[in-house]
């Protein structure tokens, strides 16, 4: 097409516009306009599918309503581009720079083209599925509430300061994608394939993360309340200061089944319901705060960055289990076998992990009591702010660099217990160990 074609073929369009005699929407479908410059122009609505738009230049241009269907915007510069509910199905954008554009309600789901002059088995045309490619795309600050990327190649995308509020994104590939501080509530996410996507500070509030791939993202300082999370893998993920809490119904039957029938087995004193074995069980990040799962059996269980504040976990076998970052504030853990847990950098302010009193069948005190076993573990950079452990076995156990202001160890075995760079502030301690 001729820069002379094209100028009747927009004029024609703006009379269009503005319902003046002689005009005529844009039809530009399947036309060669590599390399234009649309800066600026109203193109609302026009018809651009399958057209050759890579490298154009459409600063500032309003695409809304447009048909963009496999349009082919590689590369192409749409900063502040007005795309609202256009149809970009199957389009190819591969580098292009969205930067601020507004894409709310834009469609950029695969689409099904016709093959020209090609038959299938039967005689009739072919139909080929083109994948939305937006690859390496530049979407930085842009507006994209409600709009459907799902099944869209997103890989190495910039989305910083999205606002991607309700988008549809189920099977998506986020592959390495830059979306720091991006507005993700309530989108759907579903299968989504994120391996090493940069996601810190980003809202994802009640947004469907179900079976998503997040393994290496980097989730620190995101906020996903509510966000279901069920089958997701957070392999290598770094949630620190993430708000990450799942509740009991992102998991599977099996384990909400085990807490259901524990929690009967409590309220019924053991006569209904069954005690909870969740040995070697993935909860991590789940929600459980005030819970009470006394007895349980969590042995080995992976409870890392869990929310456990204000539980009851009194007799409880948690040894062997990943408690990093986990938040047991208040809790009370008095008898509970924790020996060689990892409670790195969790927090066990105001808990309890010291000794109860055994009673015998009659519900009366035995005199008997009963020692929490901390041996071997590990609380690295833990805090450990007035958390009672008086009369527990801490042999072995690793404090390096926790912070035990105001705890008690008063009666505790503290025997090759390690505390180098540990705050001892106020502090109550056994005596030193006899050497002999």
């Amino acid at each position: 097409m001729t820069p002379h074609e094209l100028v009747a073929v927009l004029d024609k369009h703006e009379r269009w516009l503005k319902n003046r005699q002689g005009g005529l929407r844009a039809n530009l479908t399947m036309k060669d306009l590599q390399g234009a410059n649309l800066s600026g122009v109203d193109l609302t609505s026009g018809k651009f599918s399958g057209a050759n738009l890579s490298q154009c230049d459409l600063n500032n241009a309003n695409l809304s309503h447009a048909d963009l269907f496999a349009a082919n915007l590689t590369k192409a510069d749409l900063t502040a581009c007005n795309l609202f509910r256009a149809d970009l199905r199957g389009a190819h954008m591969r580098g292009a720079k969205l930067k601020a554009a507004i894409l709310k309600e834009a469609d950029l789901r695969g689409g099904a083209l016709l093959y020209g002059g090609q038959q299938d088995s039967k005689g009739g045309k072919g139909v080929d599925f083109v994948r939305s490619d937006l690859s390496g795309s530049d979407f930085d600050d842009a507006t994209m509430t409600n709009a459907n990327l799902s099944g869209a190649d997103l890989t190495d995308v910039t989305m910083n300061g999205a606002d991607c509020t309700g988008a549809q994104m189920s099977g998506a590939t986020l592959l390495r994608a830059a979306m720091k501080n991006c507005n993700l509530t309530k989108a759907d996410m579903r299968g989504c394939n994120m391996a090493g996507v940069n996601l810190s500070g980003a809202v994802l509030k009640d947004a469907n993360l179900a079976g998503a791939v997040l393994a290496g993202a980097n989730l620190r300082n995101a906020d996903l309340a509510g966000a279901k999370l069920e089958g997701a893998d957070l392999s290598g993920a770094d949630t620190t200061g993430a708000n990450l809490a799942r509740s009991a119904d992102n998991f599977s039957a099996q384990i909400q089944d085990a807490l259901h029938n524990h929690y009967t087995w409590i309220n019924t004193n053991g006569s209904m319901g069954a005690r909870a074995d969740l040995s070697g069980a993935d909860l991590t990040h789940i929600d459980l705060h005030g819970v009470n799962l006394s007895g349980a059996n969590l042995r080995d269980a992976r409870l890392s960055g869990a929310k456990m504040r204000d539980s009851l976990l009194i007799m409880c076998d948690i040894s062997g289990a990943n408690l990093t970052g986990a938040d047991f504030c208040n809790a009370i853990m008095d008898g509970a076998n924790l020996r060689g847990a990892d409670f790195s950098g969790a927090k066990l302010d105001g808990a309890g992990v010291g000794w109860v009193d055994i009673k015998g069948p009659d519900g009366k005190p035995t005199g008997r009591l009963w020692a929490a076993n901390l041996t071997g573990c590990k609380f690295v950079g833990a805090s450990l702010i007035r958390t009672n452990m008086r009369g527990a076995n801490l042999a072995g156990a690793d404090f390096t660099n926790a912070d035990l202001s105001g705890a008690v160890l008063s009666d505790a075995n503290v025997r090759d217990a390690v505390f180098a760079g540990a705050n001892l502030t106020n502090a109550s301690l056994p005596p030193a160990p006899d050497d002999d």
